[in-house]
């Protein structure tokens, strides 16, 4: 009988897929004309205020710097325009729900969040959210602040229902910008640390393939390495600890595709440890014994979610202008099964 696919919330789409970006380079012939004209009649549907709105928050660039509306367009010039749509928002009801605030300053939030709290509400999860309870948070500090300022324009990045760890939102519309426009161009650094099935075979090494949509369960992503689905994804990865039937590692991500740690590694036959979502909460690697398969079975009980935390963020900050980095511990659930495994090893090897 073939595995039920799990039930899970929709996803919604990582920055890097929200902040498209269209680039023009002008042609040798160009007679000088108003940059925001010249992009009403490059960009289908655009309207006057909308292109008026990007260019104020600095989402036109050219020749890698912002422009006015009044800027004319020259003869080999470089145009860069970010899109910031976001996905159909919904009215943010405040809710009192208790969040772990790494950091914050007037223009960045930094969350440690934890595993089973879903970032922002939507199908399935209409609130209880990480976003509802950062409105509260927000309200608390201004009351008078405006039901509409509490919208997603804040949210700069997700990560999945049940990861743990470290994600940025940001206070004001130049701090959403900026930061996203670094998301975008994949200069933020993140680190996650993953426990995952087998013996990983390298030390170190990069996995590159497209991650997308399943064709056939649609709330599944999966990778698609000859680049015929998806979008391009690559995710750096290290090993730091050999258990002989999982390993301990971090990966690097250069983009930020849905699931994309969790789809690469179960591409290189090394799923995340307890992800039911792509083949991780069964016995891949060992025997199916008694008393090992009670013994996996105490660690899926130790961690009831896939073994993924988001350990580092850094990013230049958007009003110092300097890096800033943050590191967070192992939740206490991913310590307690690598505790446990290597118990287990030392008890095998003695």
């Amino acid at each position: 009988m073939s595995k039920e696919i799990p039930e899970i919330e929709e996803e919604q789409p990582e920055i890097d897929e929200l902040y498209e970006k269209l680039s023009i380079t002008i042609d040798k012939g160009q007679e000088p004309l108003r940059i925001d004209k010249f992009l009403m009649s490059r960009i289908e549907g655009a309207t006057r205020n909308k292109i008026q709105q990007a260019i104020d928050n600095e989402l036109v660039l050219v020749n890698e710097n912002p422009v006015k509306s009044n800027y004319k367009v020259r003869a080999n010039d470089k145009i860069v325009v970010y899109d910031n749509r976001s996905p159909e928002s919904s009215e943010i009801i405040p809710q009192n729900i208790p969040l772990n605030i790494e950091y914050e300053d007037d223009s960045v939030l930094i969350i440690n969040k934890p595993a089973g709290m879903v970032v922002h509400p939507g199908s399935g999860n209409p609130d209880g959210t990480l976003v509802n309870a950062v409105a509260f948070h927000l309200k608390q500090q201004n009351p008078d602040l405006d039901e509409n300022d509490l919208s997603r324009f804040g949210l700069v990045h997700r990560i999945d229902k049940n990861t743990t760890g470290l994600l940025v939102m940001a206070k004001t519309q130049k701090a959403m910008t900026d930061i996203a426009k670094q998301f975008f161009n994949h200069t933020v650094h993140r680190r996650y640390i993953a426990l995952v099935w087998g013996d990983v075979e390298k030390d170190e090494g990069t996995i590159i393939a497209h991650v997308g949509r399943h064709q056939r369960f649609r709330k599944l992503f999966t990778a698609y390495p000859d680049g015929d689905h998806g979008k391009d994804a690559i995710t750096h990865y290290k090993v730091l600890e050999r258990f002989n039937y999982v390993t301990l590692i971090e990966c690097r991500l250069e983009t930020g595709r849905t699931h994309q740690i969790r789809v690469h590694m179960q591409l290189i036959g090394h799923p995340l440890f307890n992800d039911d979502f792509y083949g991780g909460d069964r016995i891949v690697k060992g025997t199916v014994f008694t008393k090992y398969k009670q013994f996996v079975d105490n660690c899926f009980a130790l961690c009831t979610r896939q073994a993924l935390h988001a350990k580092e963020l850094g990013f230049i900050h958007p009003a110092t202008l300097q890096p800033v980095h943050f590191e967070s511990e192992l939740p206490d659930d991913m310590k307690a099964v690598i505790e446990k495994w290597k118990k287990y090893i030392g008890h095998k090897e003695n």
